[in-house]
């Protein structure tokens, strides 16, 4: 037992889980764990935002790339909803955020007398973009919550989660009883469903592999079923790196579409597969086997021929060994998919200047580097693009497309990953809605490269109006400052490219340069590359679900 305050449990507890930074914006009811965490710095880096929605976009950007939990801390009422959309976003990519929120005070909470910060039902409102949430009502309370907050993040799908506490609650001592960090249960694969996928696959004739995010941690046994096979694996944009772009086996969705007419199984493992399933068409020839920790993926979009709930590390280890008693050598693919590869880096190349600007950034970015992307032609082309050889090393915002996310994810990637190469890449739309976070860069020396491609406009919504309705364009033009102007504004570098050889150029210097780096690349309109990519195409099979 210990005698500690209500915030200097929960700071003690977030230590006992490896919790070594936080991203957070304080007020007034969360100065008593501010004043805990003040006297641990030592231990705990506070890195303090100037908008709640960057801590929990940082702490998102932390957690997909480090693997491990990202923390924020923010005010009850609008600090919390200013975190929401953070929040959604890790909710649609699987990331293991811990928001940490105040609340009003404890006698006062349901009253709606219009208290400070108070909104009704603040628990339940933000159950909404978590896995989990709990108020915790006591200090004593802390350890076991803190300790449930974890077992939720990690244990099955990986998602937020969000524990609050009053402040007079985080001011109160008590004796508390610190516990050991949560245990992770790993569920494997039933032993006879495994059977039956082992099975199928083996007698398939031209399987292919489909997967998300949900596979990293077992990319080596994900290459070893696809090589026993010769399968390709599709991956999904969050899901690229699993296995390398320079493997013959590996390929974006683009060429997985070109595929699928002639699949006659499909092994999906984490991942929705709803780019396939509603996209590309499913019809009766077609053997779906899904694998999947969480037990509400499996059959979510399309009823499977065989389902499994398990972690992809043990269930694939699981397939593999029953694979090696059913699937015999086959020859190897190598020759026709890397001819398929080479077709269709042709048909992307095509998209430019997004093709050019992007292959600019993967010449001078490390293999190991990050690029986070955003809804941007630059972006968009990056989906399947960009070469990736390392799994956490290219973030999207997933199915929520939350444009603006970009900037402030790559900051919390950046300071997850110190050593790293980290690339973040804007349109001027997206970057403005966390500009202020350029003062976040600088006051933390966050070394990150920020790319800017300034066409001075939504982009996607005015080519849309252009050419869908008659030119008819309306609040899709934007003002921006002189990019120049604000790097030096917030006294850090910037820097400005016309071209992919400049633009190679400024990211040279960018990376030699001891702090944040703004660069601008002013572009006019760019092509959809929707159309060369097949997205807008109907079904290659059967139907969509």
């Amino acid at each position: 037992m210990a005698k500690l305050t209500g915030g200097q449990a929960i700071v003690a507890s977030l230590k006992r889980h490896g919790v070594d930074t936080i991203f957070g914006l304080p007020g007034i009811q969360l100065d008593n764990i501010f004043d805990a965490l003040y006297a641990e710095q030592d231990a705990i880096k506070v890195i303090h935002t100037r908008h709640e929605q960057a801590t929990s976009y940082m702490a998102d950007g932390y957690a997909r790339t480090t693997g491990r939990a990202g923390v924020c801390l923010v005010v009850p009422g609008p600090g919390l909803l200013n975190a929401t959309a953070g929040l959604s976003t890790a909710y649609a990519c699987n990331s293991p955020v811990l928001c940490i929120s105040g609340q009003i005070q404890s006698n006062l909470i349901g009253l709606n007398r219009g208290m400070l910060h108070e909104i009704p039902n603040q628990v339940e409102m933000i159950r909404s973009v978590t896995k989990w949430a709990k108020r915790i009502d006591t200090p004593e309370d802390a350890p076991a919550s803190v300790t449930e907050a974890f077992r939720q993040m990690f244990s099955g799908r990986p998602r937020p989660v969000e524990i609050e506490m009053a402040p007079d609650i985080m001011g109160r001592q008590a004796d508390v009883e610190l516990l050991d960090p949560a245990v992770i249960d790993r569920p494997a694969g039933d032993p006879d469903l495994i059977e039956q996928a082992a099975r199928v696959l083996a007698a398939s004739k031209n399987p292919v592999i489909c997967v998300g995010s949900g596979v990293f941690g077992a990319t080596e046994e994900l290459l070893e079923l696809a090589e026993i096979l010769q399968a390709p694996v599709i991956m999904s944009s969050n899901g690229r790196g699993a296995v390398s772009s320079e493997h013959y086996l590996a390929l974006p969705m683009v060429a997985g579409r070109q595929l699928w007419a002639d699949v006659d199984a499909v092994f999906a493992v984490g991942t929705r597969l709803t780019m396939p399933l509603t996209q590309w068409g499913v019809d009766d020839d077609l053997a779906v086997i899904q694998m999947d920790i969480d037990p509400e993926e499996v059959g979510r979009n399309v009823v499977p021929a065989v389902g499994i709930v398990a972690d992809a590390k043990l269930g694939l280890t699981q397939l593999v060994e029953a694979l090696s008693r059913h699937a015999g050598k086959r020859a190897s693919r190598k020759e026709e998919l890397t001819a398929l590869k080479k077709r269709v880096d042709d048909l992307l190349f095509e998209i430019q200047p997004q093709a050019s600007f992007g292959e600019a950034i993967r010449a001078e970015l490390p293999r190991d580097g990050i690029l986070i992307n955003e809804s941007t032609q630059v972006g968009y082309w990056s989906n399947n693009g960009f070469p990736v050889y390392k799994p956490r090393t290219l973030l999207t915002s997933g199915y929520q497309g939350t444009l603006g996310y970009g900037f402030a994810t790559a900051l919390g990637a950046q300071v997850g990953n110190p050593h790293t190469r980290v690339i973040s890449l804007n349109g001027d739309g997206g970057f403005f809605y966390n500009v202020q976070e350029l003062s976040t860069a600088v006051m933390f020396n966050i070394p990150l490269v920020t790319i800017v491609f300034n066409d001075g406009a939504y982009g996607n919504v005015k080519r849309i109006q252009q050419e869908q309705y008659g030119g008819r364009t309306i609040a899709s033009d934007l003002l921006n400052p002189d990019m120049l102007k604000l790097a030096d504004a917030y006294g850090m570098l910037g820097l400005r490219a016309h071209t992919p050889e400049e633009l190679r150029a400024a990211i040279q210097q960018g990376f030699k340069h001891d702090g944040p780096v703004l660069i601008e690349v002013p572009v006019g309109p760019m092509p959809n590359p929707g159309r060369v990519t097949g997205f807008q195409l109907p079904p290659v099979r059967g139907k969509r679900v």
